[in-house]
C-alpha cells in the first residue's frame, strides 16, 4: 500500500531520507476509499483494529469488516440527512464506533469534529455555533448527555443527535438499533476533492477560546512519516497510541498512517488511566509499538516493570510534551528501549522526529521531517545560529505542504497572524545543536527573560524532575523590577514528601547543580494540582496571572 504514495520507501540513513523522501499525490484522494476499502479489496482478512475495554470485552475487526461497518454507517448518516460538507461532532471516547463513524463521514464527504467527553454545556454551545455543527454522535453516558441536551436551545444549527449507547434519551437516534437496518451503501467515490475539508479540530485553548484547525483530504498522507518513519511500524505491528478519540492525536496514532502502513491499531477503552493496566495490556496482547506523552511514561517507570513480560515491545515513541532526560534514562534502564521523541502541532503532522536511523539525544525532539522545510528564525527574521534560540517555522516558498492546516475555520485574522511572509509560525521556540538536532525551549510567550538571559521553562522543569520529591511541575516567569522576570516553579510533591522552606531550598540547590545556576527557580510554590486544559496541557498563562 505505502508504495502507492511514496517515490521511495526504504532509506539507508537519515541523510538518504532527507534527500529522497517524496510523496506521490493522487489527483483525487479519499482515505476511506483509497486506503480502507483498498485494503478490504486486496486483504479483507487483514487485522485492522483490536479493541478491548476495562470490563474485559474484546472485539477484533479486519479491514473487510471495517469496510462493511463504515459503509453501513455512511448509508445510515445519509438516511439522517447528513451529507457532503455537513459538520458532525463525534464524542465517542475510545469506543470502536469511532472508527466506523470517521470512515463513514469521509465516504460521504462530511466533516468530522472530534471532541472530548469532558466538555461542559458552555463548551458544547461554543463549538456548535462556532463550527455550525449539524449533528452530534456521542456515547450515551452522563453527564455528557445532559450537557448536550442543555446546549440544544442555544444551538440553532444543531439538528440531529445520535447515541451509541448505553443510554438513548428521548428524541435521540439509537445507533445500535438503527444503523444495522440502514439500506445498502451506494459508493460515493468521487464526491470529494483533495482540498475539501476533512476534519475541524478545536485546539486546547491555553490562552482563550479554542481555535478551529481545518484539515483537508490530503492530510492523512502526511502521516505516512508519523507511522513509518517515526513510529517505525510495519504490516505486522500492533500499535498502541494512548489517546482519546476526542483529540487529534487519535488520528495521528490510531488511524491514518498506521492503516496506510498496514499495521493493526490497538485500543484500550478505559475510564481511568492506571499504569498497571497498560502494562498488563502490553503483556497480554503482545503489543509491539507504544506512543504516549511523557506523563504516561513517568507513571509507567514508577511501577515494578519486572513483574510484566514486555518482550513484545519493539519500539516506543514519545510526544505531546518535551521529554525529561531522567524519564528516558530510567525507561531505557528498565526495558532496554530508547524512547524516540517527536514534535508537531494540531496545525501540522510530525514536524521534527527522531527517526529509526538516528541515535536519540535525551531531551531532543530530533531532526526536521523532510516532508516540511523546517527552520529556526529570530525575531528580526534571520536564521538562528547553532545554539541560538529561535522560533520554529515552516517555510512555504517552495509550495504549501500537504499536512499543514488550511487555516483557522471562520477566522482569517488569526490565520494571517501565523501564516505570512512565506512562513508558518508555530509560536514554539527551540535551538539547534551542531548535529542538527532540535531542542524544545517553550512557547514564545513562555520564554522567561531574566537579567539578560532567555530561559526556557522546559530546561528548568527537566532539572526539577530529576529531584525525587518532584512529581510534576510548571515553570513560569514572575515580573521583577530588578531582573525583569524571576523564575518561579510550581511543584506537585511525591506523597512521601512534605512542603517546607527547607525542601524548597534543597530543590533550588539541586537545580543549580543540574543546570546552569542562573536558571534556578528563585520562587517555589507547592500545590496539590496544576491548572490544565481539558486536553491535559498545563495552563502556564493561568499560573502567571495568579502569581
Amino acid at each position: 500500500m505505502i508504495e502507492r504514495f511514496l517515490k521511495q520507501t526504504s532509506f539507508h540513513d537519515f541523510d538518504d531520507f532527507a534527500a529522497n523522501y517524496r510523496l506521490l499525490i493522487p489527483d483525487q484522494f479519499n482515505f476511506a476509499y483509497d486506503v480502507v476499502d483498498e485494503w478490504a479489496r486486496i486483504a479483507p482478512g487483514k487485522k485492522a483494529l483490536l479493541w478491548t475495554n476495562d470490563k474485559g470485552e474484546c472485539r477484533e475487526f479486519t479491514f473487510g469488516e471495517i469496510k462493511t461497518f463504515s459503509d453501513r454507517t455512511a448509508s445510515y448518516f445519509r438516511q439522517l440527512g447528513i451529507g457532503k460538507g455537513d459538520k458532525v461532532m463525534a464524542i465517542l471516547k475510545r469506543r470502536y464506533e469511532f472508527w466506523f463513524t470517521i470512515i463513514a463521514l469521509h465516504k460521504i464527504g462530511a466533516v468530522i469534529i472530534p471532541a472530548t467527553h469532558l466538555l461542559t454545556e458552555k463548551d458544547i454551545v461554543y463549538r456548535n455555533n462556532a463550527a455550525g455543527i449539524k449533528a452530534i454522535i456521542a456515547v450515551g453516558e452522563e453527564p455528557l448527555l445532559s450537557s448536550i441536551e442543555a446546549s440544544r436551545s442555544a444551538s440553532p444549527e444543531l439538528e440531529t443527535l445520535i447515541s451509541v449507547g448505553p443510554a438513548v434519551p428521548e428524541g435521540w437516534h439509537d445507533f445500535q438499533q438503527e444503523m444495522p437496518a440502514a439500506p445498502g451503501f451506494e459508493c460515493g467515490k468521487g464526491c470529494t476533492i483533495n482540498i475539501d475539508p476533512l476534519i475541524i479540530s478545536f485546539t486546547s485553548g491555553t490562552t482563550g477560546n479554542p481555535k478551529m484547525v481545518m484539515l483537508d483530504h490530503l492530510y492523512p498522507l502526511a502521516h505516512i512519516v508519523t507511522a513509518k518513519y517515526w513510529h517505525n511500524l510495519h504490516e505486522d505491528s500492533l500499535h498502541l497510541t494512548i489517546a482519546d478519540t476526542g483529540w487529534l492525536k487519535a488520528v495521528w496514532g490510531k488511524l491514518y498512517g498506521q492503516w496506510i502502513v498496514g499495521a493493526c491499531v490497538f485500543v484500550y477503552d478505559h475510564e481511568k488511566f492506571a499504569p498497571t493496566d497498560m502494562l498488563e495490556m502490553i503483556q497480554k496482547y503482545r503489543i509491539t509499538s507504544l506512543c504516549a506523552p511523557p506523563t504516561i511514561f513517568r507513571f509507567l517507570i514508577r511501577e515494578d516493570i519486572s513483574k510484566y513480560d514486555l518482550s513484545s515491545l519493539e519500539y516506543c515513541t514519545i510526544a505531546g510534551e518535551a521529554l525529561n532526560p531522567a524519564v528516558y534514562e530510567q525507561f531505557l534502564k528498565l526495558t532496554g528501549i530508547k524512547l524516540k521523541e517527536g514534535y508537531g502541532q494540531s496545525e501540522t503532522t510530525a514536524t521534527v522526529i527522531t527517526a529509526p536511523w538516528m541515535e536519540p539525544k535525551p531531551g531532543s525532539m530530533g531532526k526536521p521531517n523532510p516532508h516540511y522545510e523546517v527552520d529556526l528564525v529570530m525575531p528580526d527574521g534571520r536564521v538562528a545560529e547553532v545554539g541560538e534560540q529561535g522560533e520554529i517555522v515552516l517555510r512555504l516558498n517552495k509550495g504549501y505542504p500537504i499536512g499543514l492546516f488550511k487555516g483557522y475555520y471562520r477566522n482569517e485574522t488569526l490565520t494571517n497572524e501565523v501564516i505570512h511572509d512565506g512562513l508558518y509560525h508555530t509560536g514554539d521556540v527551540a535551538w539547534r545543536d551542531e548535529d542538527g538536532y532540535f531542542w524544545f525551549v517553550g512557547r514564545t510567550d513562555d520564554v522567561i527573560k531574566s537579567s539578560g538571559y532567555r530561559i526556557g521553562p522546559f530546561e528548568v522543569e527537566s532539572a526539577l524532575m530529576t529531584h525525587p520529591a518532584v512529581v510534576e511541575c510548571a515553570v513560569t516567569g514572575v515580573p521583577d523590577e530588578l531582573r525583569g522576570q524571576l523564575v518561579k516553579a510550581t511543584i506537585i510533591l511525591a506523597k512521601e514528601y512534605t512542603a517546607s522552606d527547607e525542601l524548597a531550598a534543597e530543590i533550588q540547590e539541586h537545580v543549580k547543580k543540574v543546570t546552569a545556576p542562573y536558571k534556578y527557580p528563585r520562587m517555589i510554590e507547592f500545590v496539590d494540582e496544576l491548572p490544565k486544559t481539558i486536553s491535559g496541557k498545563i495552563r502556564r498563562v493561568e499560573i502567571r496571572n495568579n502569581s
